[in-house]
């Protein structure tokens, strides 16, 4: 099996602070593998460091066996929900095919036949050809969530990197995004950080947690001890927009 993404031994700051601490990972071609952690866990760090938007302070990064920026057209990113304007005056289509410009050696050129016909082929993979001409402010929230991936995938990428991208859709929503990503992890390799352990584990191949540290387990489950490990406390359930949320009493409670 082909490697898409690896990590060895990884530590990684921001302003001076240690966000990493010796990661290690690897993920191969057609595995969905996901990362769940707190909120400033340094999951964000993580996929950065995958992009080649920043460098490691020690340790390698490989993308398809070569530097991250120099392989990054290989990478489609869906970056977290809010990070988009939706009140941008332009179709679905225009925001779609904007994805091919990463394909682009200039600045300035027109759009090909080639990247008309990938956008299209896209949306209707995504189910959302019939709304190619409808301006991105009137789409639901599942029609913008499917746009943005849509937008990652014109670039033909081989590995998708996801940041928390259910945190701002409701249920139904997040279940219909789901079902696409497993449609697309027999065709690429896709990596996800998010809060969401209660859906995700349902489909990841493999799991990790990440707490500056990485947590793993041999069969890919999410185990007790990784949850208390990354989280510093006994949980049962991470909740969108919380840090953590601890369900479980812990053993001083009882104690007392």
């Amino acid at each position: 099996m082909t490697e898409a993404i690896a990590l060895e031994h990884v530590y990684a700051e921001i302003a001076g602070q240690n966000v990493l601490e010796d990661i290690s990972l690897e993920v191969n071609e057609k595995e969905f593998y996901a990362i769940i952690g707190p909120n400033g866990g340094g999951k964000t760090t993580l996929i950065k460091l995958m992009l080649g938007l920043i460098q490691p302070r020690v340790g390698t990064v490989k993308v398809f066996g070569g530097k991250p920026a120099e392989n990054r057209s290989m990478l489609g990113y869906v970056p977290q929900f809010h990070t988009f304007d939706f009140h941008y005056p332009i179709t679905l289509e225009e925001m779609v095919i904007s994805g091919r410009l990463g394909n682009k050696k200039r600045v300035f050129t027109r759009y090909t036949p080639e990247d008309h016909s990938i956008t299209e082929e896209v949306l209707n993979t995504l189910g959302i050809s019939g709304l190619s001409g409808r301006e991105i402010s009137a789409l639901s929230g599942g029609e913008r969530q499917r746009a943005i991936i849509a937008r990652a995938l014109v670039s033909e990428p081989r590995a998708l990197l996801l940041d928390e991208p259910t945190v701002y859709v409701d249920a139904p929503t997040e279940q219909q995004f789901y079902n696409i990503l497993n449609s697309l992890k027999e065709k690429m390799a896709i990596i996800l950080v998010t809060h969401d352990i209660g859906v995700v584990s349902d489909h990841a191949t493999k799991v990790a947690c990440l707490n500056h540290r990485l947590y793993t387990h041999e069969s890919g489950e999410i185990t007790d001890d990784m949850l208390t490990s990354a989280y510093q406390c006994p949980v049962e359930l991470i909740a969108h927009g919380v840090p953590h949320r601890v369900l479980r009493t812990h053993e001083k409670e009882r104690s007392s």
